[in-house]
């Protein structure tokens, strides 16, 4: 067993230091909602002609590679002395099913109980997710756009709708039961799995890549995207290994937010009822989850 000597534990438990840590866990996941919720309008600033211009799987590619240079170098500077131990409306309104998935999965595989007022916190995250989705934004110039909003749904599209929930949820559930039951510092588990990110990602990319260098139709908003992503995954791990996939569910909703903002800025969408009902939806959902004893 690891003992603390007085000063050491004094500092470590000390009143400031938990204020200090307490705001550096805070300024992480208001920077996690920024990011989740810049990434839309950002890949429409990189839009030429209406046309995403680069390949999609060189940026994953750039991505996972950042992510594993910053975890290298995490791993040297902190844990050394550690070492020798744009889709359809259809899918975005469905695809918010994957809050219940996680949640349900959570709750089993990690033996987590969640009471019926997390479980009713969680069920209104998903509304809100669903008014959003279906006209939160409105373009000005079709300002009959939501009204005219259509959801075409099939057996066989909810049935794959269903398992891509399932599968996503089971991910990030296993990935959080991993991280914590390891000893191993985070940035050392982080470099094992974004070396195999990297490695099925350059394999993916040059399997289905056509014509076209690995760059071609870059820009600096893609080098934004690229970099804002990898340290969104960076703080994500952090999340699971130190709290948990509700809080990622939670940072994720509240991006709703920073994208709505960032629509009405840069591409003058107007805020609809839907906006403001996924607003009230999440704010009660904070308050039932982490607010009320």
């Amino acid at each position: 067993m690891v003992t603390l000597s007085g000063n050491a534990a004094r500092f470590l438990f000390s009143p400031a230091n938990w204020v200090l840590r307490k705001g550096l866990w805070g300024l992480m996941l208001i920077l996690s909602v920024a990011i989740y919720g810049s990434h839309a309008p950002l890949l429409n600033l990189c839009k030429v002609d209406g046309k995403i211009p680069f390949s999609s799987s060189s940026v994953v590619v750039l991505i996972e590679l950042t992510k594993l240079v910053f975890s290298f170098l995490f791993l040297l500077i902190w844990d050394r002395k550690l070492l020798g131990g744009t889709v359809s409306c259809t899918y975005q309104v469905l695809s918010n099913l994957k809050i219940v998935s996680t949640a349900l999965l959570y709750s089993l595989f990690l033996r987590q109980r969640l009471c019926m007022r997390k479980w009713l916190a969680l069920f209104l995250l998903t509304a809100a997710g669903v008014s959003y989705s279906c006209g939160g934004l409105q373009d000005p110039r079709d300002p009959g756009s939501p009204s005219r909003m259509q959801l075409h749904i099939t057996l066989v599209g909810l049935l794959l709708i269903s398992v891509y929930c399932l599968i996503s949820g089971l991910s990030a559930v296993y990935t959080e039961a991993i991280l914590k039951a390891q000893a191993l510092p985070l940035s050392l588990q982080n470099l094992f799995l974004y070396f195999f990110g990297v490695l099925l990602n350059v394999t993916g990319h040059f399997w289905s890549s056509t014509e076209g260098g690995f760059l071609e139709g870059f820009s600096s908003w893609v080098l934004v995207i690229v970099v804002s992503q990898a340290l969104n995954g960076l703080i994500m791990s952090v999340v699971m290994k130190h709290s948990s996939n509700i809080t990622r569910l939670f940072v994720i909703s509240c991006s709703i937010l920073v994208n709505a903002l960032l629509s009405v800025t840069l591409f003058d969408l107007q805020l609809t009822l839907f906006f403001f009902v996924a607003v009230a939806s999440i704010g009660l959902a904070v308050h039932l989850y982490y607010g009320v004893t």
